[in-house]
């Protein structure tokens, strides 16, 4: 089996979902298509700096895995010939459950989900904050993204900013008002804001279905509200949405196995899922070349680690 790679900006993997529409790919920059037999992946080639015009590709952010033939099986890398791509290598975020992109995988981390099934199971402690919060005056409104209005995603984009910039998160992450405006105008996203009577909103969710799947993608709390953390309320609105919608929601795991962000997401979970990635050397020869005395841990590809 040949993998191809097509310079279409992911159309031929585009799909409604939104982890692989249109909008989201052309908001993360994607540029190429990967096409693996059945899977069809959505990719950012990037050069290798200095390496004479070697480049290789990374799948846009969230879950988006690939778009594939209805009942084909997942192709397994070793099954396929990556040469004619001429990448050195591919990192690939598959989408969370099934069909996966690809067969086996890399388990990165385990990823806390509310089940509307299941029934809920806050942490009491938690319960009885967010009740506190609503005993104070926080509200929450929730409204597809494209009925979001201009002030609303102002207020989003500052709030989500000064969250970025006091957990001091990479550049990466640190998204301009055009971004949230393409990927709010999803008809599968929706935005959530927290706020006291007529005062701007301090805390605050971008939640999107893909997949099936209701997924908290991006979120934060301004800087003024960190005592009254009204952030618990906005995931319990994002339950009440994943109820509505009859869809588990995705909360996401944390920075690091176990760390206080997971932590508090479990709060709010009844059940895990696997998130796994993809880690494809595509040129063997090149890979070793760049690679050579880098000592990169676990990070992938190992000529890019910090």
């Amino acid at each position: 089996m040949r993998a191809e790679l097509h310079a279409d900006g992911g159309a031929a993997a585009a799909s409604e979902d939104f982890f692989r529409s249109p909008v989201f790919l052309g908001a993360e920059g994607v540029t190429h298509t990967l096409e693996a037999g059945p899977a069809l992946i959505p990719v950012i080639v990037r050069d290798i700096t200095g390496k004479g015009g070697l480049r290789d590709a990374i799948s846009p952010y969230g879950y988006p895995g690939a778009r594939m033939e209805p009942g084909a099986p997942s192709p397994a890398p070793a099954a396929v010939d990556w040469l004619a791509t001429e990448l050195v290598s591919l990192f690939l975020r598959d989408r969370v459950g099934d069909p996966p992109a690809l067969a086996g995988g890399t388990e990165r981390s385990r990823l806390q989900f509310y089940d509307p099934e299941l029934g809920r199971a806050v942490r009491p402690r938690l319960a009885e904050q967010v009740r506190r919060n609503e005993r104070d005056g926080w509200v929450v409104d929730s409204r597809r993204g494209p009925d979001s209005s201009a002030t609303e995603r102002a207020s989003f984009h500052a709030l989500y900013t000064q969250t970025m910039r006091r957990t001091e998160a990479a550049p990466r992450y640190l998204f301009d008002p055009e971004y949230f405006e393409a990927i709010l105008s999803h008809p599968r996203a929706w935005l959530l804001l927290a706020a006291v009577g007529s005062r701007e909103a301090a805390a605050g969710a971008i939640a999107v279905l893909s997949d099936g799947v209701l997924h908290y993608y991006l979120g934060g709390t301004a800087d003024v509200a960190l005592e009254a953390s009204p952030f618990k309320n906005v995931v319990v609105a994002m339950l009440d949405l994943a109820d509505g919608l009859e869809a588990p929601l995705n909360l996401g795991g944390g920075v690091r196995a176990g760390d206080g962000l997971e932590r508090f997401k479990r709060g709010f979970a009844n059940s895990e899922r696997p998130f796994r990635t993809h880690e494809v050397v595509c040129d063997p020869q090149a890979y070793e070349r760049l690679a050579a005395g880098r000592d990169a841990g676990g990070f992938f590809p190992a000529y890019r680690a910090p």
